[in-house]
């Protein structure tokens, strides 16, 4: 079955790395003589338009028994965030809608969890060789308090890594170092300030019919595939082809024991901590009634007490 990809291009994603990729994706749809279009994001939350849009217009659910010549094939380029937003997007539709992604952020952590090239040539070959698309399982979250729902394809942390990514989001000196291609200092920056600043809070969570209770929590993360801050295996045994969240929850401790915990995350050792507490269930519920900083892929929910419940779902993805 040929193809028409329908390419939504962050430029600005991974300082540039976006506008890189398009190029070369591009060039390459051209030498092969494959029918394309694109769409260039200009705002924050165009991918959503435009992805609803096509969702209203052209896009179609996948079907091993489809009788058609040519499949539209949505295909994202960006980083982390736009796939996110364009998971989103497309969830009032047809969940058999195929997402075809080309890693351009700078983390990537979706395409290293499950298994997409973090090379722009490399993970367009593997959407062209593709015959049918992936099943992966995401994140749904539900928020009693705010009334919310939403997907991830990463993971969701209360605590310590939302507050790092607010840090980066809103540092000073963020737009400076990304024109410099540096944008990962400010990453760095906003970690040493926040693991000095955040504090322990008061946590819930309902796992299995067992509710258990954490005085300290300083770092809360479900996630679906090993995966969290560009890298940094936070649960090496997460599989995100079955429908099982991890629940990981660090204790607050003194700088020494954290910078430990964290030499041994880095040798996937941490399971020895007795601060580092690890679960997997199909659905966990989370309550905090200290305000914390919460994020979902690395996009900023805001800050609040939460009441947040979490599930799996199916979704196509291309490669």
């Amino acid at each position: 079955m040929k193809k028409h990809f329908y390419l939504v291009i962050n430029e600005n994603a991974g300082s540039g790395t976006g506008r890189k990729a398009a190029d070369k994706i591009i060039k390459q749809l051209q030498t092969a003589n494959i029918d394309y279009t694109t769409f260039y994001t200009d705002h924050a939350g165009h991918e959503i338009e435009i992805v609803q849009n096509l969702a209203q217009t052209t896009l179609i659910s996948w079907n091993t028994e489809l009788d058609i010549e040519t499949f539209p094939l949505l295909v994202v380029l960006g980083g982390d965030g736009t796939l996110h937003s364009v998971l989103n997007a497309l969830d009032s539709f047809d969940s058999k809608i195929p997402i075809g992604y080309i890693p351009c952020g700078s983390g990537n952590d979706f395409a290293r969890g499950v298994g997409i090239a973090r090379q722009t040539e490399k993970a367009f070959f593997q959407l062209l060789k593709a015959e049918v698309p992936q099943e992966i399982q995401i994140i749904t979250y539900a928020e009693a308090i705010q009334n919310e729902v939403g997907l991830a394809v990463n993971n969701i942390g209360i605590g310590l890594d939302a507050a790092i990514v607010n840090a980066a989001n809103t540092s000073a000196s963020k737009n400076t170092l990304n024109k410099f291609n540096m944008g990962s200092l400010s990453y760095i920056f906003s970690i040493l300030k926040v693991l000095f600043t955040q504090k322990g809070f008061p946590i819930l969570v309902e796992i299995n019919g067992k509710s258990l209770e954490f005085d300290r929590a300083f770092l809360c993360t479900v996630t679906k595939h090993p995966y969290f801050g560009g890298g940094v295996p936070i649960a090496p045994v997460a599989d995100p082809r079955k429908p099982v969240l991890d629940f990981v929850l660090v204790e607050r401790i003194n700088l020494f024991k954290i910078f430990w915990l964290i030499l041994l995350l880095i040798q996937k050792k941490q399971m020895k901590s007795k601060y580092f507490h690890h679960f997997q269930s199909s659905k966990f519920r989370i309550v905090s009634t200290v305000p914390q900083y919460v994020h979902a892929d690395g996009e900023i929910l805001g800050k609040r007490s939460t009441d947040i419940s979490f599930g799996t779902e199916t979704r196509l993805f291309w490669f």
